[in-house]
């Protein structure tokens, strides 16, 4: 199959299940665009702000689509493009859009509150706190990874760096224009898109020379800030203006493959043993966040869902955020397999690979190959660093929910107190390599996906909704992931290596204890009703 036959499969494939199973879920679960949302109930002009449907989007799809639906079909490739296409295509339409199409309209159903609270009213009190816990120490990995990453990008590509500061003062000002003076929004987007395109040069030209370390540190005083500041002055427009990169990126990348026409240099399938892999779990722990991805419901649950202004506004963003994705993974499954596994192993990083497949697609219509692999490269850049704030931001919000009573907050549930500690403890791990980091975050992420289709499920149920849908893809992205994990444990333990194999160990005794609680919700008590 050509790489066009595969990007137009794709596309046709996720239209169709957006307008049918998108639709069909919505009935199901009762969408109601006349129901007061926590972004109007709550509003207070800081992290409850009513906002239009294609900006909330823009913010989703900007802090769901950082490095994981690039970097994941690329390592999982090694399989063969075919069972990565498959997973990626299925796997978006019936397990990460319900995954994220679910937490977002369960959030919406809890005052806007978290995934943990969700756990909290349909499974009980210790169950919302070892999710609590289980989904902060993920954000603190999260936050250790990218920080590491953006780091290493910026001392990397100076370039990249002026262009990131640049970013963060025009999502200031554009936030200003917009919200305090009044400038409409259509005209703020226009300018705010022109000036965002400006900074590429702008970096080109003025470059920032600093040590890994000193941006490190830079940027774990960045993510302090952006995880306290009113949503509406930099996450929000930051997130916003971003969005519209990628979306000139995805476009960019298919137009190229419309007029260039690769085609895959690997074979289809490899077999289901590929060194020390098997296509049986490890693909979809691999591909990640090309198909599903628990982050996904920390940001639905965390920021998105204190912003939508109606109830029929979720299915576009959680559902369609999710299908979008799964276009920019199947795109990067194309830009890696029309070289040959030695070219893409000579080309270093994924994000490498990637940047370099994209570019040469992008010649097809006259852009030059060293220009396209540089702006494809600052986008994906921009986005490793959307996904650092919102996960701080994220984590400060399931930090505070852990440690306070009720309504009541204590010392550490102050927002500047809770954003410190989890701020200052991932920004600390970040200090290790991400490389070792990295296994840890890819196995407890996939395991937060499976909780969080538990909690969607464990409230639909408790609600007398269908559930089946939710509880078919929990069940496979559990036993999925628990059985890799338990691989790792086994792994590291023969290797030696103590910390991963604890790590791994803990996630899977918390997964296992908050799924035996929930399925008293899901099964006992509905057959003791009977």
């Amino acid at each position: 199959m050509s790489g066009l036959m595969l990007v137009i499969l794709a596309v046709v494939a996720f239209v169709v299940a957006y307008a049918t199973y998108g639709k069909w879920l919505a009935k199901k679960w009762g969408i109601d665009t006349n129901k007061v949302v926590p972004a109007k109930e709550f509003q207070d002009g800081v992290d409850y702000v009513p906002t239009k449907s294609f900006i909330v989007l823009g913010h989703h799809f900007a802090s769901i689509a950082g490095a994981g639906p690039i970097v994941g079909p690329i390592v999982a490739s090694v399989f063969g493009w075919a069972p990565v296409a498959l997973w990626i295509i299925l796997g978006s339409i019936f397990v990460g859009g319900v995954h994220d199409f679910g937490s977002l309209f369960a959030s919406l159903r809890h005052k806007g509150k978290t995934i943990g609270e969700i756990i909290r009213a349909n499974v009980g009190e210790s169950g919302k706190t070892l999710f609590a816990i289980f989904a902060w120490l993920t954000l603190l990995i999260i936050i250790a990874a990218f920080n590491n990453i953006a780091a290493t990008t910026f001392v990397a590509n100076p370039a990249v760096g002026a262009t990131s500061i640049y970013f963060m003062v025009l999502a200031v000002l554009f936030g200003l224009a917009v919200n305090k003076f009044g400038v409409n929004i259509w005209v703020a987007t226009v300018i705010g898109v022109i000036l965002l395109f400006l900074g590429i040069p702008f970096g080109i030209s003025f470059p920032v020379y600093l040590s890994k370390e000193a941006w490190m540190l830079l940027l774990i005083g960045y993510i302090m800030v952006a995880s306290i500041l009113p949503v509406w002055l930099l996450l929000q427009p930051r997130d916003y203006l971003n969005s519209f990169l990628l979306y000139a990126m995805v476009a960019g990348a298919i137009l190229g493959i419309a007029l260039y026409r690769p085609e895959f240099a690997i074979p289809a399938f490899n077999g289901f043993t590929v060194g020390n892999l098997t296509l049986f779990p490890m693909l979809f722990v691999l591909v990640a966040c090309g198909a599903i991805s628990g982050f996904h419901a920390l940001v639905a649950s965390g920021t998105t869902s204190k912003q939508v202004q109606s109830e029929g506004d979720a299915k576009v963003i959680g559902y369609g955020g999710m299908l979008i994705e799964g276009v920019l993974a199947i795109c990067a499954l194309l830009a890696a397999g029309y070289v040959t596994y030695d070219v893409a192993k000579g080309l270093g990083s994924p994000i490498n690979v990637f940047a370099n497949g994209i570019g040469t697609f992008m010649t097809a219509f006259g852009i030059d190959y060293t220009a396209g692999k540089v702006f494809v490269a600052l986008a994906i850049s921009a986005f490793v660093l959307t996904t650092l704030d919102t996960a701080a931001r994220i984590g400060r919000f399931t930090f505070e929910e852990l440690v306070s009573k009720g309504s009541k907050k204590n010392f550490l549930g102050n927002k500047y107190v809770a954003s410190a500690l989890t701020v200052g403890v991932g920004g600390w791990l970040g200090f290790i390599p991400y490389t070792k980091v990295w296994p840890i975050f890819g196995a407890a992420n996939q395991l937060l996906a499976s909780l969080a289709l538990l909690a969607v499920a464990a409230y639909l149920k408790k609600s007398n909704k269908p559930a089946w849908m939710v509880m078919l893809p929990m069940v496979f992205m559990f036993i999925t992931t628990v059985t890799a994990l338990t691989l790792t444990t086994w792994n590291n333990y023969l290797s030696g290596n103590m910390i991963l194999c604890i790590t791994a160990l803990v996630l899977l005794i918390l997964a296992v204890v908050l799924v035996i609680q929930a399925w008293k919700v899901l099964f006992v008590r509905s057959e003791s009703k009977a």
